[in-house]
């Protein structure tokens, strides 16, 4: 039996997104969500990891609206209007680097740090999306490499997150999740229109993983199929 309870109340994270709106949506229509906030750039408790200094405050701000049994971050850079991923080595620059370490891995860092205290500690799943590109082991392409490099630097921190928590806070799963192919600005400039799945089919495949996870289950990598993906 998994650790979500009936009713539950979530935070979506990244709400304004393509696959953070298909959440919200998701959520609003389910009877057994009593309630579901949504918090992006743009809201009335915005969060923004060029501002890090947000994350704190809008973690303070929505402390009241809890406790949360579902929060799940959906936010994260693949390219800019600057810049794409990288082919080669040649193509790495500081400015780049720097970038998706901040927005794909020290924010959703500090998210986690200051927004799972808003868990239930009875009972509740904190998921952040992540990418199976930042698998070590599945990396057999190459290129991408401050996206893969991220993406890894995330699974760790929240790999290590997990690990606290399963002795602080026993009954928390801290999920670590791949959407797979979106059809979204992201995967846009990929080929996301074609190989893309909809936004809301993505969504409702990942929510079926996280209302079956359970504590067992907690800093895990998993494929919004359920399959348990390598580090």
């Amino acid at each position: 039996m998994g650790l979500l309870p009936k009713p539950f109340r979530a935070l979506v994270i990244g709400s304004s997104g393509t696959i953070g709106s298909a959440f919200m949506r998701l959520l609003e229509n389910n009877p057994a969500c009593a309630k579901v906030e949504g918090i992006s750039r743009h809201s009335i408790y915005p969060i923004d990891y060029r501002l890090p200094e947000t994350i704190e405050s809008s973690a303070h701000s929505l402390a009241a609206l809890g406790p949360f049994q579902l929060i799940i971050n959906t936010i994260g850079l693949l390219h800019s209007e600057k810049w794409m991923p990288e082919k080669k080595l040649a193509d790495l620059n500081h400015a780049q680097l720097n970038e998706l370490m901040n927005i794909n891995a020290i924010g959703p860092a500090l998210t986690i740090k200051n927004f799972s205290k808003l868990l239930d500690p009875q009972n509740s799943v904190m998921a952040t999306l992540s990418a199976k590109v930042g698998s070590i082991e599945d990396n057999r392409l190459g290129g991408w490499y401050s996206y893969r490099a991220s993406k890894a630097a995330l699974n760790m921190l929240i790999k290590t997150a997990a690990i606290e928590l399963k002795r602080t806070k026993p009954n928390i799963a801290m999920i670590v999740l791949h959407p797979g192919t979106v059809n979204s600005n992201l995967s846009k400039p990929f080929r996301g229109q074609e190989i893309g799945r909809n936004a809301d089919d993505a969504v409702k495949d990942m929510f079926h993983v996280l209302e079956s996870a359970t504590k067992e289950d907690s800093g895990s990598f998993l494929s919004y199929s359920g399959e348990r993906l390598p580090w």
